[in-house]
């Protein structure tokens, strides 16, 4: 069964991958995703473009696990010499969009909930949602799910990992902030450059550190990513806006670290865009983290975000493929990974059960 149910598997993911599927227009992939539940007979449930179902012997007693993965991709760069459309099979490697981030844990987790989906006497009951608008934290993906699927106890993420555990995940903040100065004609002389004042600025952030360190995700991780100042050659611009990508670990929350650096930041205005994406984690001596020890994989902390930060409960992250490779040109995954991957799922979930 495991045999049968990795191979149409990867015809899915091939479906997958050549079925366009940007953040927020996912229906034609969606619609690959029902037909796997129909031609398997299993009822489901789609929310806008997430499709979702239940283990068939559910009970409300029970504990629930979360199965999930998204199937939205980014667009493709420009740096592609394969189709990102054409699900092209090469020296045992899958190329295409959304082949390894995160088609080939979808296809995974979605076989893997198909094994399990009717067996009797589970420990704990499965849902499992195919998500959307996973790139784009949109406001239709997994966060919109969580009130509507049954209460969540833990969850299991499919995001490329190697298949190691991901046991915490740093959380995201984006901040936009500008450093003031005086306008002026470039000609004359001038102590208060917006673009000089934002040297010190870029100084301070590449230098503070936050107090405390986390033993799985350590330090907070503070980037100027991008800036923005002056219009022509000729005039020295009124302010320089900045944008600073910040990496939460488990010892903060995104609040915390907002207040801390809109109090200490050397600039003139500090705002986040979003506190809602936390960093997650799971004890360690949780029974899913203790089946994976007994293994024989690895723990570790990620610093990549994933839908793990909308979730409110224990969740792992965990999944074949590998992160370096998402976001890349030519994106591939190795068909031994999906094979790989069904079998860790199935063979730790059985721990479990």
């Amino acid at each position: 069964m495991i045999e049968q149910l990795t191979q149409e598997a990867i015809e899915l993911l091939k479906q997958l991958i050549e079925t366009p599927s940007f953040s927020s227009e996912e229906d034609g992939t969606a619609h690959h995703i029902e037909n796997w539940f129909t031609n398997h007979k299993i009822p489901f449930n789609r929310t806008d473009h997430n499709v979702w179902a239940i283990n068939k012997y559910f009970d409300a007693s029970k504990p629930t696990l979360l199965l999930n993965s998204h199937h939205d991709t980014v667009k493709p760069n420009n740096g592609y010499t394969k189709d990102p459309f054409k699900a092209l099979v090469e020296d045992g490697k899958l190329f295409g969009l959304g082949s390894n981030d995160a088609g080939g844990c979808l296809v995974s987790l979605i076989a893997t909930f198909t094994y399990f989906y009717e067996k009797r006497d589970l420990a704990y009951n499965l849902v499992i949602v195919a998500s959307a608008e996973e790139e784009s934290s949109g406001d239709k993906g997994l966060n919109s799910m969580l009130p509507i699927i049954p209460k969540i106890d833990v969850a299991i993420v499919g995001e490329p990992t190697l298949m190691n555990l991901a046991v915490a995940e740093k959380g995201l903040v984006v901040f936009d902030a500008v450093v003031k100065g005086t306008p002026s004609h470039a000609a004359h002389p001038n102590d208060d450059n917006a673009i000089y004042n934002t040297i010190k600025v870029l100084e301070w952030f590449r230098d503070f550190k936050f107090e405390k360190v986390s033993e799985t995700l350590g330090e907070v991780k503070l980037t100027v990513s991008q800036i923005h100042g002056g219009k022509q050659h000729n005039a020295i611009p009124a302010n320089v806006d900045l944008v600073i990508d910040c990496r939460v670990n488990d010892q903060y929350s995104n609040q915390e670290v907002a207040e801390i650096l809109m109090k200490k930041a050397p600039v003139d205005s500090l705002i986040p865009r979003s506190l809602r994406l936390n960093s997650s984690s799971i004890p360690v001596s949780h029974p899913l983290v203790q089946a994976g020890i007994e293994m024989g994989i690895t723990t570790y902390g990620s610093p990549t975000l994933s839908d793990q930060a909308v979730l409110s409960c224990p969740s792992l992250k965990l999944g074949p493929g590998d992160s370096t490779r998402s976001h890349s040109a030519d994106e591939f995954i190795h068909l031994e990974e999906i094979e790989e991957g069904i079998k860790i799922y199935i063979e730790l979930l059985k721990k479990v059960f």
